[in-house]
């Protein structure tokens, strides 16, 4: 095989690859981005919720800020906090542009996440950081919206119960546009280079 069939085999076998991905989204990011692009997605686009202060929340209220959203449950044993240790990570990272990074949970729990225990949980990670409420009618749309799977898993008791679930976030630009969308564990470096790139696009 000569050197131009090797090169175009190899392209192939990248777009294959590619396309076996298991990426919520229409493309996937060309280097631009740690996490992967999903601008222009028609989904994740809003919500109307409520935080643990009882104050009625939409992505409008964060204008300006870079927003990262996390679906997971207050009693989750890894995934949930090793997400949100990651994001409070991340802001760290960021320095003086800390403040311009606002995260949210989302919790797929109601019936477990009170408001109160949603905020002592946030606050342990990082006081900024806000937990959203969906009744139990509300979150099954709210999940297909997002497109976020959760399930309960019933345990030996009628609480002891745990809760399958999506492990990604969605990141907004400052104007609460969805742009990226970062795996479980991708890292608290790329998710603040991430944002810093999308803070640096708003200032032009």
């Amino acid at each position: 095989m000569n050197t131009r069939r090797r090169l175009l085999a190899a392209a192939f076998a990248v777009m294959t690859l590619a396309a076996c991905s298991d990426k919520p989204a229409e493309t996937a990011s060309a280097g631009a981005f740690s996490g992967i692009d999903i601008t222009g997605a028609d989904y994740a686009t809003d919500f109307s919720l409520t935080d643990h202060d009882g104050k009625p929340r939409s992505l409008a209220d964060f204008k300006g800020k870079v927003v990262v959203i996390f679906f997971g449950y207050t009693q989750c044993p890894d995934v949930c906090p090793t997400s949100l240790s990651e994001l409070a990570q991340a802001k760290q990272l960021l320095g003086p542009d800390g403040d311009k990074l606002q995260g949210l949970f989302v919790s797929v729990d109601p019936e477990r996440d009170t408001p109160e225990v949603m905020k002592a949980y946030m606050a342990s990670f990082d006081p900024s950081f806000l937990a959203l409420y969906a009744a139990p009618d509300k979150l099954p749309e709210l999940a297909k919206r997002f497109r976020v799977y959760y399930k309960r898993v019933d345990g030996k008791t009628p609480t002891s119960y745990t809760m399958d679930h999506s492990a990604g976030s969605y990141v907004y630009d400052t104007q609460g546009r969805v742009r990226l969308y970062h795996r479980y564990a991708s890292g608290a470096q790329a998710l603040a280079d991430d944002v810093r790139k999308l803070l640096a696009e708003a200032r032009g």
